[in-house]
């Protein structure tokens, strides 16, 4: 048997690549851009530009890089929107170059290196493997538990993460402190609230209130300045080190779990339980997260959902399921509602 063989034209300059090539390129090739983007923040590109356009030979020479290799990754930086590189050979900031400057405002940095550190690269080659068993790769390819390895192995990465969080704290700090209301003299409690950025906020806008921040040892000692003996609100906090997933010895009238219910699911039940084990009838429990329904950030969190499963065997929540969990911790659900654009509150109540 044969088969007729029909020669393809040859592209011109006219002929666009079909969309969906062009999308399935963009979705293998991303990896590209995550390094690029963790790049330029590991040469401090971002921090080095100032207002004005630079030279890429005087950029080159503040960062310590060869001026051919930064000029070529400079160039696909600004295909994907990143800084402005000019025909004269000059590097300018745009409005997305500009979140990855450490004295921005709303600075991308530390999540960014957060997302793309060395372990993150080494779980997502075995995501198939994830889906098909449900368990995590990381505990396999290290032989110990993620927070685990990282306190014990991969301190710099540890770091990473705490400034992370603390800059994701920091970026929804506001509306999120908007949504926490405390009565005279309450005890609010941020439990695993890493360096307490939230919890200070809470105790500025409430002078009469106390606060307890339970988190990691090694996280508390790099707690936010206004909490640490000699602080600005030090004599109304008290700083508890410990495990959440093991106990919650504190008892308060609020109880806040940001972003902290993204394992397994009997570990979330257990946290859940272990405060409602402390706290008071009528306490109540704010949980706050990233919802897979019901938010525009949809992208974000389902990227999000799938690193969690290769990095703890843990997930991001639907509505339904973040408050069946609840109430099977024996909390009742009074309230789900948006905080700002990617996330939601739980309010519910100790029975």
């Amino acid at each position: 048997m044969s088969a007729e063989v029909t020669a393809e034209p040859n592209p011109g300059p006219s002929m666009a690549v079909p969309p969906a090539v062009h999308a399935v390129r963009d979705l293998a090739l991303s990896c590209a851009r995550a390094a690029a983007v963790r790049a330029a923040i590991q040469l401090g590109v971002a921090d080095t530009v100032g207002e004005e356009p630079m030279p890429l030979a005087t950029l080159a020479t503040a960062v310590g890089a060869k001026q051919a290799t930064l000029h070529r990754l400079l160039r696909a930086l600004a295909t994907y929107g990143v800084f402005t590189v000019t025909d004269d050979g000059t590097c300018a900031h745009n409005e997305v170059s500009r979140m990855l400057r450490s004295d921005a405002e709303r600075t991308m940095k530390h999540m960014v290196l957060w997302v793309t550190e060395p372990w993150a690269w080494e779980v997502w080659p075995h995501l198939g493997d994830a889906i098909r068993t449900g368990e995590n790769p990381f505990t396999k390819l290290h032989g110990r538990e993620f927070f685990d390895y990282l306190h014990a192995e991969a301190p710099d990465s540890a770091k990473v993460f705490d400034q992370a969080m603390t800059q994701s704290s920091q970026l929804s700090v506001a509306a999120l402190v908007n949504e926490i209301s405390l009565a005279e003299n309450q005890v609010f409690a941020d439990i695993g609230g890493g360096q307490g950025s939230v919890l200070a906020a809470v105790l500025e806008r409430s002078p009469t209130a106390r606060g307890a921040l339970l988190d990691l040892p090694e996280v508390l000692d790099n707690a936010d300045q206004r909490l640490r003996p000699g602080g600005a609100l030090a004599d109304r906090v008290e700083l508890m080190p410990g495990d959440s997933n093991a106990e919650v010895p504190v008892k308060a009238d609020v109880y806040l779990l940001k972003n902290l219910l993204e394992w397994d699911d009997e570990s979330t039940v257990r946290t859940l339980r272990n405060v409602a084990a402390s706290a008071a009838p009528g306490a109540r429990v704010l949980v706050v997260e990233n919802l897979l329904d019901g938010s525009p950030e949809i992208g974000f969190t389902t990227a999000m959902d799938l690193l969690l499963l290769c990095n703890v065997g843990g997930r991001k929540h639907t509505k339904a399921g973040l408050t069946d969990l609840c109430e099977r911790a024996g909390l009742r659900v009074l309230d789900v509602r948006p905080v700002n654009a990617y996330l939601h509150l739980v309010e519910a109540s100790v029975a």
